[in-house]
C-alpha cells in the first residue's frame, strides 16, 4: 500500500468516525451537556498526555510553557475548540443533528472566507461559487424561517477562528491538542466536582459500566485525530478537501434516518444550495488531480 492510499485510508477514516460519533454522544444525552464537554476535555488530555509520553513528544511541552505567545495562542485555542466541542454535545443531546451537520457544510465555506479577507489568499472561481451557493442557502433559511442558525453558526464559526488562530502556532497536532486541552482542564475539573456535589453530574444518571463512557470522551476524541493528522501528511491537501464532505453528510444522514429528525421545506432548499455549491469546488479538486496525473504518465 502506497503512501497515497494509506494517507487516503487515514483521513477517510477520520471524516467518517466524526460522521457516526453522533450515536456515542447520543448515549450521554442524559447527561448534563456542559458536564459532558468537561469530561471530554479531561479525558482527552489524559490520553493525548499517555500518547506523548509514549511516542517520545513529552519533551515538547516544556518549551511551550517558556514561550508566553505560544502559551496564550494554545489558551485561545483552546477556548475555541471547547466551543465548539461544547455546542456539538448540546445539538446531539437535544436532537439537532442536522444543524450540527449544517455547521460543518458551512465551515469550509468560512474558512475559506478568512484565508481571503484575513490572510489575501486567492480562492478559485469555482471555490467562490461554492461560498456563493452557501451564502444563499444561509440567508434562505433565515430569511424564510425568520430565525438565525445559531447552533449551526457556532459550530462552525469556532472551527473556523480555531483553525485561523493554529495557523501560525509552531506547534506539532499533537502538542497543540494537549495544550489546548490541558489550559481548559482546570475550568472542566472544576466544573465536573462542582456538578457532582450539585446532583447535576453523571451520579444518578449513569450506572455499572456506563461509566466508561466518560474516559471514552477522550478516547474517541483523540483517535480520528491522529488518523487525520498522520493521514494528511502523506497525501496532497485537495483529496482531504473532497474527503472532509463525508463528514456532514454522515451526519446529515445520521440525523434523517437514524435520530428521525425533521427535515422542514426551508432546511431542505439551505441545503440543496450548499449541496450544489459544494460540486463547484469538488470538480476545482478534481482538476487538480488531472496535471499530476499527466506529470506522472
Amino acid at each position: 500500500m502506497n503512501k497515497t492510499v494509506r494517507g487516503t485510508f487515514g483521513v477517510a477514516a477520520a471524516y467518517v468516525c466524526w460522521g457516526v460519533l453522533t450515536i456515542f454522544w447520543n448515549l450521554l444525552s442524559e447527561v448534563n451537556s456542559v458536564y459532558v464537554l468537561s469530561q471530554r476535555i479531561i479525558w482527552s488530555m489524559v490520553f493525548m498526555g499517555l500518547f506523548m509520553a509514549l511516542t517520545g513528544r513529552w519533551k515538547e511541552i516544556a518549551p511551550v510553557f517558556r514561550n508566553h505567545r505560544q502559551l496564550l495562542t494554545c489558551f485561545i485555542c483552546g477556548i475555541l475548540i471547547t466551543i465548539n466541542w461544547g455546542v456539538y454535545i448540546f445539538a446531539v443531546s437535544s436532537g439537532h443533528v442536522l444543524d450540527a451537520s449544517l455547521g460543518y457544510f458551512i465551515e469550509p465555506v468560512l474558512v475559506g472566507a478568512i484565508g481571503l479577507f484575513v490572510f489575501r489568499e486567492r480562492p478559485s472561481k469555482l471555490e467562490l461559487l461554492t461560498f456563493l451557493f452557501a451564502l444563499i442557502g444561509v440567508v434562505y433559511m433565515i430569511v424564510r424561517s425568520g430565525t438565525i442558525p445559531a447552533l449551526a453558526l457556532l459550530i462552525s464559526g469556532s472551527f473556523a477562528i480555531y483553525g485561523a488562530v493554529k495557523k501560525n502556532l509552531s506547534l506539532s497536532p499533537y502538542t497543540s491538542l494537549f495544550m489546548e486541552t490541558l489550559c481548559m482542564t482546570p475550568f472542566a475539573l472544576l466544573f465536573a466536582l462542582w456538578a457532582d456535589n450539585a446532583g447535576m453530574g453523571s451520579i444518578g444518571v449513569l450506572h455499572g459500566a456506563e461509566f466508561l463512557l466518560l474516559p471514552a470522551c477522550g478516547i474517541i476524541t483523540s483517535i480520528p485525530l491522529l488518523l487525520f493528522n498522520i493521514g494528511v501528511k502523506e497525501i496532497p491537501y485537495y483529496i482531504s478537501g473532497i474527503l472532509m464532505y463525508i463528514n456532514p453528510t454522515l451526519q446529515f444522514l445520521m440525523g434523517l434516518f437514524y435520530f428521525h429528525e425533521e427535515l422542514n421545506r426551508n432546511k431542505l432548499v439551505a441545503f440543496c444550495f450548499i449541496w450544489f455549491g459544494i460540486i463547484f469546488t469538488i470538480i476545482d479538486h478534481l482538476r487538480q488531480i488531472q496535471p499530476r496525473k499527466r506529470g506522472n504518465s
